[in-house]
């Protein structure tokens, strides 16, 4: 199952990070649009303020060696990089997102602190102790075992270092809402396959790991509402003439993703998807 996955999270980002990057630009996150989701904003500059606000609220203000798991073509290695003077590495699955990662790096004279690699996240060929900033941004989702993924960041992360994970989640399962029901489940069936997820766990799930695994002054935050609008700018830019052509040149699972892009935007309308936030030290 494993493999398979794998292989079709490469398969999803091999075919489509080119495209975004045409349309989009280096970073293949959400956007910030304030913390009632109602600041209208460029679509990049929404990017590139939840990469400022996740540091503001995780109170990371300097890193020598950060870790960027699921770097898509470094758009956060490299801002993380160019911010804090610091080395950047960052692994994917798509080997087509690591060298395109390490054209832009050489693009920006960076090339001598950052590095790109094609790394399995739950098996990191990297030391114990090695980052003082282990960052995570929207790749946690992909990890099919999601306590061995907070557990190998963990073993990496140097004592007194950093761990900022944001990541898709489903609603929390305590109170009157209880057991996601069977329509539920069926939204986030679909969502799982278009965007090759093998499941996702609420935050307070990834809050109990975390705590069991011994990282330090855990906090969590649920920022939903500040990154809904996110899906519907994606939506409307995703239907111009040559986003679509990109889309068919891409393939069919691009093609697919693109036009499930609502089930992200209902997900968040009907407070099943949530965008959860944990941050914690070693």
């Amino acid at each position: 199952m494993t493999s398979t996955l794998y292989q079709q999270i490469q398969q999803l980002y091999d075919a489509s990070s080119g495209l975004w990057e045409q349309i989009w630009g280096e970073h293949m996150h959400h956007g910030y649009y304030g913390a009632d989701g109602t600041q209208k904003k460029d679509r990049r500059i929404a990017q590139i303020d939840l990469i400022e606000e996740l540091l503001n609220w995780a109170g990371v203000t300097h890193a020598e060696h950060i870790l960027d798991v699921g770097c898509g073509i470094g758009g956060s290695s490299l801002y993380l990089s160019e911010k804090f003077n610091a080395s950047a590495t960052g692994i994917t699955l798509s080997p087509v997102q690591a060298a395109r990662a390490k054209e832009r790096a050489q693009a920006a004279g960076l090339s001598a602190r950052a590095d790109f690699q094609v790394t399995d996240a739950l098996n990191m060929p990297f030391a114990d102790d090695s980052f003082d900033l282990v960052w995570s941004l929207e790749s946690g989702e992909h990890m099919p075992d999601k306590r061995k993924f907070l557990q190998e960041c963990y073993r990496v992360l140097k004592p007194g270092g950093t761990f900022i994970m944001a990541t898709w989640c489903h609603r929390p399962l305590a109170g009157k809402a209880g057991q996601l029901t069977d329509d539920e489940r069926k939204h986030l069936a679909e969502i799982y396959r278009v965007y090759a997820l093998p499941y996702v766990i609420s935050l307070p799930e990834y809050e109990s790991m975390a705590d069991k695994i011994s990282f330090q002054d855990l906090r969590t935050a649920d920022w939903s509402t500040a990154v809904a609008p996110f899906w519907d700018v994606v939506i409307d830019s995703a239907f111009t003439p040559s986003a679509i052509l990109g889309l068919i040149m891409s393939g069919w699972g691009t093609i697919e993703a693109a036009l499930s892009l609502g089930l992200m935007s209902r997900g968040y309308q009907r407070g099943l998807v949530r965008f959860g936030l944990l941050c914690g030290t070693k």
